[in-house]
């Protein structure tokens, strides 16, 4: 059987953070028959500078292996009301995914199967959590989550815990 992975970005929604910001946020769906996902299907959301962490993270992991596809531009004057801009961007958005060749790179399966936050990513991939890539997709994977869980509060807590703990051993 020939493995197959299919993505979605859809479902564009406005978030506001006050008055004067705000930015527009993507529903990322995924669909795989690949062993390298642990999930075989998930839906996220993330925003398009996210994407622009994840394809530096995935050229830093790369170490010139491969080259990436590029993101859509960014539009200075993007308006985030005008259909066709948020169309391509969009696309764009769906195209680097799909041309992204690195299943093998953790951030990269955190970033489509996970709801956690660019921190606890690279927290979770680089082994600073009690969570390993598996434990955290499965514990804060897809299903439309779209705020934090108790469980993800707790990852924070612990994280913060983990910080302070190697700050006390590296001033001993």
């Amino acid at each position: 059987m020939q493995e197959f992975t299919g993505v979605c970005v859809r479902d564009p929604c406005i978030q506001k953070e006050d008055f004067w910001h705000a930015y527009m946020d993507y529903e990322i769906c995924i669909h795989t028959n690949s062993l390298a996902f642990t999930k075989k299907s998930s839906c996220v959301r993330r925003r398009y500078s996210e994407f622009v962490w994840l394809r530096k993270k995935l050229q830093e992991n790369a170490m010139l292996i491969t080259h990436l596809p590029k993101l859509p531009p960014k539009n200075p004057f993007f308006s985030l009301n005008n259909v066709r801009e948020i169309g391509a961007c969009m696309g764009g958005l769906r195209t680097f995914l799909e041309n992204s060749v690195l299943l093998s790179d953790s951030c990269l399966h955190l970033f489509l199967q996970s709801q956690l936050s660019v921190k606890k990513i690279e927290a979770s991939a680089e082994g600073r959590s009690r969570y390993n890539v598996s434990e955290a997709i499965h514990s804060f994977g897809s299903g439309n989550k779209r705020f934090e869980t108790q469980s993800e509060e707790n990852m924070e807590e612990e994280e913060e815990d983990m910080h302070c703990e190697s700050e006390r051993l590296i001033t001993c």
